[in-house]
């Protein structure tokens, strides 16, 4: 691992959780003065048995303990519910299934606290996120980790004139955050290091417990950001009005009665409550035993459609529209072959960009699963992660 020769005041986000542990420590080992900041996002039933913000800060605590650095602890928590909460809930509302990670690491991670980072007299900020910043002039390394500038090497289309920073994939594909950060700018790539960007999970488990890091065997964290993992729906029902209707099959036939179409998401299984109806030989479906999925919401009747089998025609995509769009470079990038997600846990698919008056739209070689409105559609030259937009609208 090449080290970083300028030493620099970098405050660091301490979650509890090992990945930035094991950012933190690496940054203190190059020489710089490290500074950990634990951010509190939620407020609402902090004391119930889902949130975790009392035991995680305990954790951040005992991590800077043992790396010997200092910690503060920090509320954000209006700022998130006036910037994230705020728009997650007016997104499922209008029946849209929203990402509010994306959202979180825009308007707090990379900016609340950037913010508050800078008053602290930093110079960068760190977190443990998976991805790397590159610096495409070489009048700076890429980050701590990263060793400095690489080769360009197969790109078609970034231009690199027009970009300082670019965003890049993490090494360990497994890991690769780079979906979640593609609405950074350019100020704030500038201002960001990815300590574990360029290091698999494995070796971030196996520091952390060379180190003796008392966080070293924790479980990654999972769920809604900063609000953590509890039942989904029973979550949602406390903030969203919502009024039952008809589940109808791809027949119009009447299935069930759904509790909300705002607590459904296109291409979800579980939690339906509709099963055991399927007639043998009835046509675009699969066998009788195939599963469910939620595959249509009619917000103008109230309805739920419902398909039988994976495979269905009405879960398979060709082209997805895009609006509120972000671009690193500050631009978008030139109509033509790229790759894209339209959902984090997937593979890169190919596809033709096409900018719009509204933002973008991607016509894919092979058919896209499951696109969904409200998710993020996130465009990448090779390694390189352009940036994207909110999926608007989707077709076959």
């Amino acid at each position: 691992m090449v080290m970083n020769s300028k030493k620099q005041r970098v405050v660091v986000g301490l979650s509890g959780g090992v990945d930035s542990a094991v950012s933190a420590w690496l940054l203190k080992q190059q020489g710089h003065e490290v500074v950990g900041i634990f951010m509190k996002n939620w407020e609402d039933d902090d004391d119930s048995e889902y949130c975790s913000s009392n035991i995680d800060f305990v954790d951040a605590a005992a991590v800077a303990d043992v790396i010997g650095i200092e910690i503060e602890h920090v509320n954000f928590a209006a700022d998130y519910k006036d910037r994230v909460f705020a728009e997650f809930l007016r997104e499922y509302q209008a029946g849209r299934t929203p990402n509010p990670d994306i959202l979180c690491n825009a308007e707090i991670k990379f900016k609340a606290f950037l913010d508050h980072a800078m008053r602290l007299g930093a110079e960068k900020i760190a977190t443990g996120h998976y991805a790397r910043v590159r610096e495409v002039d070489g009048r700076a390394a890429a980050g701590p980790s990263q060793g400095g500038s690489r080769p360009l090497g197969g790109q078609k289309h970034s231009d690199v004139g027009a970009s300082s920073f670019q965003l890049l994939k993490g090494l360990d594909p497994l890991k690769d955050q780079s979906y979640f950060l593609h609405r950074l700018n350019q100020a704030q790539l500038a201002s960001t290091l990815f300590p574990v960007g360029e290091l698999p999970k494995t070796e971030v488990r196996r520091l952390a417990e060379e180190i003796g890091l008392p966080n070293a065997k924790k479980k990654d964290s999972t769920g809604i950001c900063f609000i953590g993992e509890r039942p989904f729906r029973e979550f949602l029902n406390r903030y969203l009005s919502h009024q039952p209707g008809p589940i109808k099959d791809d027949r119009g036939r009447k299935l069930g009665e759904h509790v909300g179409l705002s607590f459904y998401t296109l291409g979800q299984r579980k939690g339906i409550g509709v099963g055991g109806v399927k007639e043998k030989g009835a046509p675009r479906g699969g066998g009788e035993h195939e599963p469910w999925f939620v595959a249509r919401k009619d917000m103008a009747t109230n309805t739920l459609y419902i398909v039988q089998g994976h495979e269905h025609p009405w879960l398979q995509y060709t082209a997805l529209t895009a609006e509120d769009v972000s671009w690193a470079a500050g631009h978008p990038p030139a109509a033509g072959a790229y790759a894209a997600k339209s959902r984090y846990r997937q593979s890169d698919a190919a596809c033709t960009f096409e900018p719009t008056e509204a933002g973008f739209k991607l016509s894919f070689t092979d058919r896209q699963w499951a696109v969904t409105p409200g998710q993020s559609a996130v465009l990448y030259d090779g390694e390189v992660c352009l940036g994207g937009g909110v999926i608007s609208a989707a077709w076959a």
